[in-house]
């Protein structure tokens, strides 16, 4: 059996965390949102959604469509611990986990799944427990691949559960809207079908290769390979659970990218000093992004050696950023996290065999060697030629 990935992604998921504090609140037209002068929605409730009421909406406009609107504010104390809860429940089930946001992960069931005679059981068994134990409802991709299983998730929402299949790629993901395609931003969507790529499927067409790859850039060839189905981003996991991070909610938001480096090179600074003065180094490097209507992503990587270097954890979180923020939405909240964590007082750390090696003087081999006689000491001939 290949590689069996589920992407779980909690429906709704500010919204249904009020409504686990406040059952009053179920089944009622639900918007949180940030209090300021320029609000918007950022999660409505399914009930409010019946009105139109959507996410990056204005409030002004969200309270013309549904009068009733009952909008809350922003609780991420809150949401983090419904998220954390969420998380551990999922760790349940196996330990590779990769989260993508506060609200939604990856998991490799390759193993877990084996013990089902039905696969799809391990997905309605997490979907009703989640429900029933934790009280927040989700969508589950099941694929071979995190492009798929992502796409999948998407696919039936609220309460669904998707298969993507290789083979059914043709048949279920090409027809759908170019616009629907993760990866494909609110600002390349426009662009490409201004030339004609209206589809997933015209975005996969070789006759189309060329044109795309001039459009986008250095990326285009790895978007066209998902859209075809494959992907080789393998999931990047930290099994310890234990991990140290910095963050901060920036006083305006920002989307300069001169302003993003700053913060990172604050944080990372930070986190360094941190491990520092705590003796310990990880191995697993993730940076979240929360824009201005309150999205937020989480992207990690496993860094090649032990580390808590802050060029290291800088660098690797600029390739992160770069990677993977693909809005051009305001950046509202930058974070970093260091995590497989281990002491470097008390583990041995293993060499790089291709880093720079020490270098001794003369005096330090000269001294070295001294250290292992019994009687009498090494000298220079230069030394005793000098005395004479």
């Amino acid at each position: 059996m290949g590689k069996v990935l589920f992407h779980i992604d909690l429906n709704a998921f500010y919204a249904n965390a009020e409504i686990l504090r406040n059952s009053a609140l179920a089944d009622q037209p639900i918007a949180v949102s940030g209090i300021s002068r320029r609000g918007v929605v950022c999660t409505a409730s399914y009930k409010a959604r019946e009105y139109g009421v959507r996410s990056a909406m204005p409030l002004q406009q969200a309270y013309q469509l549904c009068p009733d609107l009952i909008v809350l504010p922003c609780d991420f104390n809150w949401y983090e611990a419904c998220s954390q809860r969420f998380f551990q429940f999922i760790r349940q089930f196996t330990p590779f986990v990769e989260p993508a946001s506060i609200d939604e992960c990856y998991a490799d069931m390759s193993e877990t799944i084996k013990k089902f005679e039905r696969p799809l059981d391990l997905a309605w068994l997490i979907q009703q427990r989640l429900l029933n134990e934790i009280g927040l409802p989700c969508s589950i991709g099941v694929a071979p691949n995190r492009f798929l299983a992502k796409m999948a998730s998407d696919m039936r929402k609220p309460m669904g559960i998707s298969v993507l299949r290789i083979q059914e790629v043709p048949k279920k993901l090409w027809p759908l809207d170019i616009r629907e395609m993760q990866g494909i931003g609110k600002k390349t969507a426009p662009l490409l079908i201004e030339n004609g790529i209206h589809t997933i499927g015209d975005f996969a067409d070789p006759a189309n290769e060329r044109k795309i790859m001039q459009l986008l850039g250095k990326n285009a060839y790895t978007k066209i390979l998902n859209a075809r189905g494959q992907d080789s981003n393998k999931l990047c996991f930290d099994t310890s659970y234990q991990s140290i991070s910095q963050s901060t909610t920036l006083d305006k938001d920002i989307n300069d990218y001169d302003e993003v480096k700053n913060v990172f090179r604050r944080l990372a600074a930070s986190l360094s000093q941190r491990a520092r003065h705590e003796n310990i180094k990880g191995k697993h490097l993730s940076v979240s992004i929360r824009y201005n209507d309150f999205s937020t992503i989480v992207r990690s990587c496993s860094l090649n050696n032990y580390t808590n270097d802050a060029d290291v954890i800088l660098e690797n979180a600029y390739l992160l950023f770069d990677k993977n923020n693909e809005s051009s939405l305001p950046i509202r909240h930058l974070g970093i996290t260091l995590g497989s964590l281990y002491s470097s007082t008390s583990s041995v750390e293993q060499i790089d065999l291709f880093a720079q090696p020490e270098t001794l003087s003369q005096q330090d081999v000269l001294n070295e060697l001294n250290k292992n006689l019994k009687s009498g000491s090494l000298v220079y001939a230069s030394t005793l030629l000098q005395k004479k």
